[in-house]
């Protein structure tokens, strides 16, 4: 799964929507649990578990896990003026971090060396549902984990918005 893939949230964010590549086939699912949580489920192909994201209890840590519920990394918020800017901690395969521009739509993922290993954009969203696109050319980082991973900067970036918003 290196190519171009597509897929998107869901205007309530519950219910399951496709995970497409380049040539429009269907390559998995992407489950959005619960309008009333924030959890997700990467399926393949074959409807068979992949990957889980959600937020810990009490906290704005995005914690992804393999089909065991083995933890396979977590996604924070790093605070940053002008750009939008998240760390991606994949265990034992290192720390990477994700970076935009203050008003792009257009993020990159880079290793600890600073080399270009992904990168994704929102590619609608202003009166639909969100809809990504995922380039990944990680060895380290599966396509069904780097989903999760921007289904997490998605509801990480809602979380803060909705706060800001309860503020007012």
């Amino acid at each position: 799964m290196n190519n171009s893939l597509y897929f998107s949230d869901n205007f309530f964010s519950s219910g399951k929507t496709d995970i497409y590549n380049e040539a429009k086939e269907k390559v998995g699912e992407l489950d959005l649990k619960s309008a009333f949580s924030s959890s997700i489920e990467v399926l393949n192909d074959k409807g068979e578990h992949i990957v889980t994201g959600k937020f810990t209890f009490f906290g704005n840590r995005w914690i992804v896990s393999d089909y065991h519920q083995q933890e396979l990394g977590e996604l924070k918020a790093k605070f940053s003026f002008f750009t939008k800017k998240y760390q991606y901690h994949a265990m034992d395969r290192g720390m990477y971090m994700i970076e935009s521009e203050a008003f792009s739509r257009k993020y990159d993922i880079y290793d600890m060396n600073s080399n270009l290993v992904g990168s994704f954009e929102k590619v609608s969203g202003f009166f639909s549902s969100p809809a990504f696109r995922l380039m990944n050319h990680s060895e380290h980082l599966s396509s069904h984990e780097l989903i999760a991973v921007v289904m997490g900067v998605s509801n990480i970036q809602k979380r803060n918005s909705a706060a800001a918003n309860s503020s007012v």
